[in-house]
């Protein structure tokens, strides 16, 4: 590296290009200069830079051309500020984006925080280890499991906002951990927030802190996890659960970096670093009211994809096997294998429930084994299968004893009936007046409403 200030800008327009590198000059950056991707890179090394300032749309090749042919950092600049062509530059590999005209002060302070957090960030993972998982404690060489480790090693070289989404115990806490540790941030505890297990009144004092005296209750002023979060990792797990007030502060901590807390009038600036999971369909919550467009697209910058596991093939036995052998050990007991039976079972069950349900089947028949095998039928899952259908059909009498729809029976699945209903009816009754009529409990109902991603919450006014 020649120096730790070299920043190559690469604009087209010249008076453009001359006002950034005198701007950059009085604030001590060696500054080169480019018009074009290809001039870049016939006239310097661009590995050679601490920083490459770039404009989106150039002459020939775009800006984003640099992302693939370098190392160094690459700030996008775009007079075409959308949303959207910023994020896709992002999902390119971008480290920042920057809307033209942009303020003096704005870029100075990304270029220095770009080269700060560069400076922090930890040796590039050894070609030893480009073929090991990234992930701690996940397993899998399917398509998809390793196009999730080529993608969760890329973003975490990043300091970019991280979106996961999966269906519930498919590890989405784990790839967020995984982020995290590959991350210049790796020295700092990541702070981890459901937001489904905190109740709607307490989350914003839980996440931005709240000054003594206010509200009922606040006897002393308390730090919020976002503010604990700084200069590490904020994990948000199910971020489609925030009710919409916590939504608009969340999005000023994205977008000032900075946070003012419950009954306070003072900001105070953060440095976080946020990845945030849910198994919900956001853009449809955005679609229905229920989850802000502008924070949509503020966290949906890099999207990771965990796969179900009924879609991971084989990988279903190797990880099968693998907790078998893990919880024999945990538990202390005699090293056990499966049946073929067992196998079979395992490999043809589509585990609603993910890895989460699976370590727990395979627990219980460890639990309950006497010998070396473990049988299909100690797995229960038979059982379980059973016991769902039964379930399934007495909600359908207990539902289908009172109509309640138009459509013909014959056309509506068990499914559409609950949605429908549900949806139908949540405006005029409470929540338990819905389980009461449904015919199950309050807490089947709020499961239930996860599963089909039913929220219950205000909608945005218009």
């Amino acid at each position: 590296m020649i120096s730790t200030n070299q920043v190559l800008v690469v604009e087209d327009e010249e008076v453009i290009r001359t006002s950034l590198r005198r701007l950059l000059e009085r604030h001590n950056y060696e500054v080169s200069e480019a018009g074009t991707v290809k001039e870049s890179m016939e006239k310097y090394d661009i590995d050679n830079f601490d920083v490459i300032i770039s404009d989106l749309r150039l002459p020939g090749a775009p800006g984003t051309d640099l992302i693939k042919a370098t190392n160094t950092p690459v700030l996008i600049m775009t007079s075409y500020s959308s949303i959207r062509s910023a994020i896709d530059s992002m999902k390119m590999g971008a480290v920042d984006y920057i809307a033209k005209p942009f303020e003096h002060n704005e870029i100075i302070e990304t270029v220095a925080k770009i080269i700060r957090e560069r400076g922090r960030d930890p040796k590039p993972a050894s070609n030893d280890n480009e073929h090991e998982p990234p992930v701690h404690g996940m397993i899998g060489s399917c398509p998809q499991m390793m196009e999730l480790f080529r993608r969760t090693r890329k973003v975490a070289q990043t300091n970019s906002t991280v979106l996961i989404n999966g269906e519930s115990g498919t590890g989405k806490e784990l790839v967020a951990r995984a982020i995290h540790n590959l991350s210049s941030r790796e020295s700092q505890e990541m702070i981890s927030v459901n937001c489904a297990a905190i109740p709607e009144n307490l989350i914003e004092s839980e996440l931005f802190g709240h000054e003594k005296g206010a509200f009922t209750g606040a006897t002393a002023t308390r730090t919020g996890l976002v503010e604990a979060a700084s200069s590490s990792t904020l994990f948000l797990d199910e971020i489609g659960e925030l009710p919409l007030e916590a939504q608009a502060r969340l999005l000023r901590v994205l977008q000032e970096n900075e946070i003012r807390k419950v009954g306070s009038v003072q900001s105070k600036k953060v440095d976080v670093r946020l990845v945030a999971a849910t198994h919900r369909d956001l853009k449809q919550l955005v679609i229905d009211g229920y989850f802000r467009e502008d924070l949509y697209y503020r966290i949906n910058v890099m999207t990771l994809i965990i796969p179900p596991l009924r879609d991971r093939g084989n990988d279903i036995l190797e990880l099968a096997d693998t907790i078998l052998q893990r919880t024999c050990t945990r538990l202390k007991t005699t090293m056990r294998s499966f049946s073929d039976g067992a196998s079979r079972a395992i490999a043809k069950y589509t585990w609603p429930g993910n890895v989460r349900e699976l370590e727990n089947a395979i627990e219980r028949a460890v639990v309950l084994a006497e010998g070396d095998k473990i049988g299909e039928e100690l797995l229960a899952i038979e059982d379980e299968i059973a016991e769902a259908e039964l379930d399934s059909r007495q909600q359908a009498t207990r539902i289908l004893a009172e109509p309640i729809l138009a459509e013909p029976i014959e056309e509506l699945s068990l499914e559409d009936y609950f949605q429908r209903f549900v949806v139908e009816h949540q405006g005029s009754m409470n929540e338990t007046q819905l389980a009461k009529k449904l015919g199950i409990s309050r807490k089947c109902l709020w499961e239930r409403r996860q599963r089909f991603g039913i929220p219950r919450k205000k909608k945005l006014a218009v």
